[in-house]
């Protein structure tokens, strides 16, 4: 059986956009395709009304990923990346990553946050490329199937004072 090709991995040719409104029914169907356990478009509503940082990835008009971060006093918290799972394995991930940290920085944030199920070792490698450490577990912090909780793996990313990311 023969791979098909990707095509390469382009970033002049991505494009971040403040997530609003508009991408709310967009970011929603590609969440239910990622994930088993989506966030609604009312979670994304929420955040957006909370004031979180959220961002939408584009090539041209065509959505590729987002994520949504929330400011803390001294660190930010990841608290949503996705990349529709088409455009997965293509570096979307990685690209989204350089914009959050160099943003957490800029805002004055010394470490980055998240959580990530203990079953989703393919992010969990991403993130660990990245730079972060697992720092602990969250028991019972994700919703899995008919009253079954899954733990998550809390990972962190120091950043210091430098508005560079990881390399």
């Amino acid at each position: 059986m023969n791979a098909v090709p990707r095509p390469a991995y382009r970033p002049e040719a991505l494009s971040l956009a403040p997530m609003t409104a508009a991408w709310l029914n967009e970011v929603a169907h590609i969440e239910k395709l990622a994930y088993a356990h989506p966030w609604s478009s009312g979670n994304f509503a929420d955040s957006l009304r909370a004031g979180y940082h959220a961002c939408v990835l584009l090539q041209r008009e065509q959505l590729l990923g987002y994520f949504v971060l929330m400011k803390g006093l001294d660190e930010t918290h990841l608290l949503n990346i996705t990349v529709t799972p088409d455009a997965q394995g293509q570096g979307h991930a990685r690209h989204m990553l350089n914009e959050v940290a160099i943003w957490s920085a800029g805002q004055g944030a010394q470490w980055l946050w998240l959580e990530v199920r203990v079953s989703n070792t393919r992010a969990r490698r991403i993130y660990e490329r990245y730079g972060f450490k697992e720092m602990g577990v969250r028991r019972n912090y994700y919703p899995l199937a008919a009253f079954k909780r899954e733990d998550a793996v809390v990972m962190n990313l120091p950043l210091g004072t430098t508005t560079s990311p990881p390399p």
